[in-house]
């Protein structure tokens, strides 16, 4: 579960100052949209403050969650592999505080700024563990593991040492959404790690250490 710290050795402020043009701090709200599935590939995001949801709608009507990106993480980068268009839609899932650059003034960064490339690589690089662990985990854990592990994920655990309250209004729907199964199947298994001890609900969510617990021991009773 131990991922690498992103924690940005620069000033934001100071960095969209060097960077030329082509970039922009900008503000956004709960539910606003950053791009959409369909626009032009031309910027990328860095998160400064606040959550963001990526969601990928199919031609038949069915979303799916991608990822839910929190403060130091990237979005938006495969513009920088020459894709042309969005393959999917970001949202804010609480406020943030989003640093815009534009391709060309994202390349020039890279190439200017080594404390900033050197970021975006680890973030790149923990991106496709995760991607890889995702896959490993749908195809072979059951829906309460699955469970268990987006919570402490949305929780940061392994960044800073322990777990986090969840401050993004993520929903059981979401959450479904994420880990493959129903809601009913999601409700259920919140009430039992509740009861269990292993989150709490008091205004925001707080996930505990040890509901690694459900991923780390095998139960099997627990049905996918």
């Amino acid at each position: 579960m131990a991922a690498p710290k992103l924690k940005p050795p620069f000033d934001l402020k100071a960095l969209v100052a060097r960077a030329n043009g082509g970039n922009s701090i900008q503000e956004y709200e709960l539910n606003q949209v950053i791009f959409s599935q369909g626009d032009p590939a031309d910027a990328v995001f860095y998160i400064s403050n606040g959550s963001v949801k990526v969601t990928v709608v199919s031609e038949q009507g069915k979303e799916a969650v991608v990822a839910i990106l929190g403060p130091d993480e990237f979005c938006g980068e495969s513009c920088l592999t020459g894709q042309p268009l969005r393959m999917g839609t970001a949202t804010a899932v609480a406020d943030c505080e989003i640093l815009r650059l534009e391709k060309r003034a994202m390349i020039r960064v890279l190439h200017d700024e080594p404390e900033f490339s050197d970021m975006f690589i680890a973030h790149l690089l923990h991106r496709a563990a995760r991607v890889e662990a995702d896959l490993i985990d749908q195809l072979f854990n059951s829906s309460e593991k699955r469970l268990a592990r987006a919570l402490l994920l949305l929780a940061n655990f392994g960044k800073e040492g322990k777990p986090e309250p969840i401050i993004a209004k993520v929903s059981q729907e979401t959450l479904a959404t994420m880990i493959g199964t129903t809601r009913s199947r999601v409700s259920h298994f919140m009430n039992k790690f509740r009861k269990l001890g292993f989150i709490e609900y008091n205004g925001t969510l707080k996930v505990h250490s040890s509901l690694l617990n459900v991923i780390l021991h095998d139960d099997p009773h627990i049905r996918r």
